[in-house]
């Protein structure tokens, strides 16, 4: 055996039991709140809310609830309150607490984990409220159970006070936690209404007749979401700026032992699918076993019926059959196992089985006794295989000319020294004139430029096929590299900062939205990975003698304006040519001096619900948008 050197044996010494760190309580979770709650940003602050809710659904899957309410006090403080049983107050047998007070400050602890008091639960990890305890400054809960009111107050985790009764009542039981999260924790704790809004609507279409209301003390507005068709009515909000090859949601639903398989579908006139799966009403945004099922038997019963009825010798793949769908396919099982606290893949081998039998047997009857439909479903897919045969001839057209080229590059774009992708960025730049002054002003060694001339195709109205067509498509591919369509691969991504740079008017927010609708339809990956940027040019230059400020709306202007008093010099720019190339370094470019807009996607609902009424067919919900929204349109730059 090796012996050891003199300077390893003092090492040793150093490091002994007196160097062991023992997390106590929740003071882990204040430690590392990311692997609770995802982030410390946006997305982990309205995690909370989502946890406490989740408490109440799976109080409503056990048919002891009928409403929750979500109010966001003046304070960011927010109540949740529902009509459940009531968490237990009564001391526990083996641990000598109130079972209140475990439930809230020990993880692992709850009514979830024996299959008798929630067979259905989304919280298999039991650790929900007991975070959202740990991460506020204080954290107030009230129950009602047997006619008693009782209270108990927490701090950072930590009770303050007893369980104690405070009160009697009549009437329903119930559970109201009110929290204030800690600003030492999250890097902001403003919650957004449209976003606690959106996730709460999308929780009452999942639990059909469950009342949920929304309240914001700061600005006065409230919501109630109540829907008694459940995910029928979802799939029909999410088709309602799209046009439905059918009228009739297709509805599926069937149960296995304790697992409820239901899905709801209808096909648009659209290019992309648009699918959405949940367990226990936790959005499996990654997927997983049960979305394989579905994708699986969908594409089997359509090449089934295809065979049985001869209509063609084409034999369609899983992307042909998906094209223009839309679809909710939503679980209740009573074990779930999730990849993660945050719970974004379904990992039960057994539920991939079950979904495919419940779905391929709903399909079959359905197309036996709608045969109009199932022929319409299917000449779709015909439609999108002949474009995808189409799609591949191009894409092998383009590698056959490339492979002639002197180099795989576009023409177009200024390319950077740096080779590795995590430090170099892509500026997508509108016009060749503010290409110019980029190119110019660019730091050459980390930063690519690639002017585009006009607009790009509306990706929304266009195939794959036609899509390939489009030389400024296609020179955004190639410089990207990440290949598109079934070859797309993220990893090969060239840049890890693809950063949009246009005017900032409406047609600059035109191009931006004509980029992100790409990206989002054809290289989402590249959102998710958060490789996608928009760029915030100045609007005004402000001068005084020597001194010059940089402004990005009226308001800092204003103020501006204010502060140097007379004799000040005001430019506005109307694009980014007008800008030298100093100047566009300065302000936009200088990773020491810019502020760049990270693009993610917080609902994919949405998000999908937005590119289609603003790029999509119909006109009139983009002409309601623009209505509804015009006062915006006056005042970019706010």
């Amino acid at each position: 055996m090796k012996e050891l050197s003199q300077e390893q044996n003092v090492n040793l010494a150093e490091y002994t039991a007196k160097d062991i760190t023992v997390l106590k309580g929740l003071e882990a979770v204040r430690l590392r709140a990311s692997m609770y709650v995802g982030d410390t940003g946006e997305r982990g602050l309205h995690h909370l809310i989502q946890e406490v809710v989740d408490n109440g659904l799976d109080e409503a899957l056990g048919g002891h609830c009928t409403y929750i309410l979500v109010r966001i006090n003046n304070d960011d403080s927010v109540v949740v309150e529902d009509d459940g049983r009531g968490i237990p107050v009564d001391i526990h047998p083996t641990e000598g607490k109130s079972a209140l007070e475990l439930v809230m400050t020990v993880l692992h602890a709850g009514g979830k984990f024996d299959k008798k008091t929630y067979k259905i639960s989304g919280g298999l990890h039991g650790v929900g409220v007991s975070v959202v305890n740990a991460l506020s400054t204080w954290l107030e809960v009230k129950i009602k159970r047997d006619g008693k009111i009782y209270f108990q107050r927490y701090e950072k985790g930590i009770p303050v006070t007893p369980v104690k009764i405070v009160g009697e009542y009549q009437g329903r039981t119930g559970t109201t936690v009110t929290f204030l999260p800690d600003p030492t924790i999250f890097i902001t704790t403003k919650f957004k209404y449209d976003i606690v809004a959106s996730r709460l609507k999308e929780l009452a279409y999942l639990n059909k007749g469950i009342k949920i209301i929304i309240e914001d003390e700061r600005t006065e507005v409230k919501e109630e979401f109540c829907y008694q068709g459940g995910i029928r009515e979802f799939v029909q909000h999410l088709n309602k700026a799209k046009k439905p090859l059918h009228p009739e949601v297709i509805c599926l639903q069937k149960r296995f032992d304790h697992t409820e398989v239901e899905v709801a579908l209808q096909y648009t006139d659209g290019y992309t699918e648009n699918i959405h799966s949940f367990v226990n009403n936790i959005n499996t945004v990654e997927g997983g076993t049960h979305y394989s099922g579905f994708a699986t038997a969908l594409t089997r019963s359509i090449n089934d019926y295809i065979r049985k009825n001869r209509i063609t010798e084409m034999k369609l793949t899983g992307e042909d059959a998906r094209e223009g769908l839309t679809a909710i396919i939503s679980l209740k099982i009573p074990n779930p196992q999730f990849e993660g606290q945050t719970k974004t893949k379904l990992g039960n081998s057994d539920i991939k089985g079950i979904v495919d039998s419940a779905v391929y047997e709903g399909l079959h009857t359905y197309f036996e006794e709608h045969p109009q439909v199932a022929k319409t479903i299917i000449a779709k897919a015909v439609l999108s295989a002949q474009a995808r045969e189409a799609a591949r001839k191009a894409r092998e057209l383009t590698r056959r000319k490339s492979a002639l080229d002197s180099g795989n590059l576009p023409g177009k774009l200024a390319d950077c020294q740096e080779r590795d992708p995590t430090h170099a960025e892509l500026f997508i730049v509108e016009g060749d004139s503010a290409g110019g002054s980029a190119l110019m002003g660019r730091n050459r060694e980390i930063q690519a430029i690639l002017p585009l001339r006009g607009k790009i195709l509306n990706v929304e109205k266009a195939r794959l096929d036609k899509m390939l067509k489009s030389e400024q498509i296609m020179i955004l591919i190639s410089a990207i590299g990440t290949g598109i369509g079934e070859e797309f691969d993220v990893a090969k991504a060239r840049y890890h900062k693809i950063i949009l740079m246009s005017d900032r008017d409406v047609d600059g927010s035109h191009l931006v939205c004509l980029l992100l609708t790409f990206f989002y339809r054809h290289m989402r990956p590249l959102i998710e990975a958060g490789y996608i940027y928009v760029a915030t040019p100045p609007l005004y230059k402000i001068s005084k003698g020597k001194q010059i400020i940089y402004s990005g709306n009226d308001k800092e202007l204003q103020h501006h304006i204010s502060e140097s008093g007379k004799d000040v010099i005001v430019q506005r720019f109307k694009g980014l040519g007008e800008m030298n190339p100093e100047q566009l370094w300065e302000t936009t470019m200088n990773p020491g001096n810019r502020t760049l807009k990270k693009i993610t996607i917080e609902d994919a609902a949405l998000a999908d619900e937005m590119f289609t009424i603003l790029m999509g067919e119909e006109v009139e919900p983009r002409r309601e948008f623009i209505e509804n929204h015009a006062q915006y349109a006056k005042n970019l730059d706010v």
